[in-house]
């Protein structure tokens, strides 16, 4: 056993600090970005806000709408095969939407079958497990660079430095950092597992900057502010599951009561996913993601507006003429600590 003392940080610990700045308008923040990338070709220039690959966020229609916003979706993998062709094969340009997929023969199979049908328009691809540290995990990853030399390959969910350096030197482009932050998932109270966000997103970055590889911050942003601050701890991407539920964009059950109309959502790995794909919860694990009512929220336009707008907002407050420079010009003021801090030790 090995206890760590460092303090670790969630979003909801730290403040923003504002600092003297020449900007006189949102309008003069460019959120775009342009990135290369340690193993692809490939080139990205674009909002790096990405749609979560849950059945309920990663859908066409979804990656069709973003687009328009120069944002990205991951698509989640439960598509058939002909459907992910036909959406590729649609597409005027190729696309940042990423393909997801799980490590398993049938993901794999799956895969091929489509890229071979649209090779030019499948430029991303989203690893997804909710463990990343197995070594099954990362021989997977080796396994698709090699297959695939010139694709952007984004792997996940990992909360170290460690393992960042390991997923990117086994040839991942993009590691996707979080286990337990988001809103729909219960890993941290059905395991005990798990890391403070932010401070995995700071490590994390660290880690995969000195390497020239690159992070997505997956899960725990419940309002723009959150998103600031993940770009703000070094993120390079972020990616949002329950801020862009509930949308017409989204799928989901349509629910009426008296209060009014609802969508629901939920975690891939909770009961109702595994009932609708897995034939129910194996008798070996248990559900990790639960189940909420969203109230329908229309088309996602105005929640675009609103999360590009608070990001902008964000950056005229330190200064930060581009998202680039936005985590140059952060400095976090702590504002929760734990009680034996503010009153000392007890006796």
């Amino acid at each position: 056993m090995h206890l760590e003392n460092s303090v670790k940080l969630d979003f909801k610990d730290v403040l923003i600090r504002p600092k003297r700045s020449t900007l006189t308008s949102r309008s003069e923040v460019d959120i775009t970005r342009e990135f290369k990338f340690l193993h692809s070709p490939v080139k990205y220039y674009g909002i790096p806000i990405i749609a979560a690959n849950m059945d309920t966020t990663g859908t066409f229609e979804m990656a069709s709408a973003l687009a328009t916003h120069q944002m990205s979706t991951a698509l989640h993998k439960h598509y058939e095969h002909d459907e992910y062709v036909d959406f590729f094969s649609r597409l005027e340009k190729k696309s940042s939407a990423f393909y997801s997929l799980g490590i398993g023969n049938q993901d794999w199979e799956k895969f091929q079958q489509t890229i071979t049908k649209a090779p030019e328009a499948i430029q991303y691809v989203c690893i997804d497990v909710a463990n990343g540290y197995t070594e099954a995990f990362v021989a997977f990853v080796k396994k698709v660079r090699e297959s695939y030399p010139n694709l952007v390959i984004m792997a996940g969910n990992v909360v170290t430095g460690d393992m960042t350096e390991e997923l990117l030197l086994a040839g991942a482009d993009i590691v996707k950092v979080g286990i337990g932050p988001g809103s729909v998932c219960t890993t941290r109270k059905m395991t005990g597992v798990g890391y403070p966000q932010l401070s995995a997103i700071i490590e994390c970055a660290d880690a995969a900057h000195g390497l020239g590889g690159r992070i997505c911050a997956d899960g725990g942003c419940t309002v723009p502010g959150d998103i600031a601050k993940a770009f703000g701890g070094g993120a390079d991407f972020v990616m949002l599951g329950g801020m862009l539920a509930g949308h017409n964009e989204s799928a989901g059950e349509i629910v009426e009561t008296e209060q009014g109309t609802f969508k629901r959502f939920y975690g891939m790995s909770s009961r109702n996913a595994m009932n609708k794909y897995s034939g129910g919860v194996a008798k070996y694990r248990a559900a990790e993601g639960k189940a909420v009512l969203i109230p329908a929220r229309g088309p996602i336009d105005q929640t675009v507006q609103d999360i590009l707008g608070g990001v902008r907002s964000a950056c005229t407050y330190v200064g930060a003429r581009r998202l680039k420079e936005l985590t140059m010009r952060t400095t976090f003021v702590r504002v929760s600590m734990q009680l034996n801090e503010v009153f000392g030790k007890a006796p």
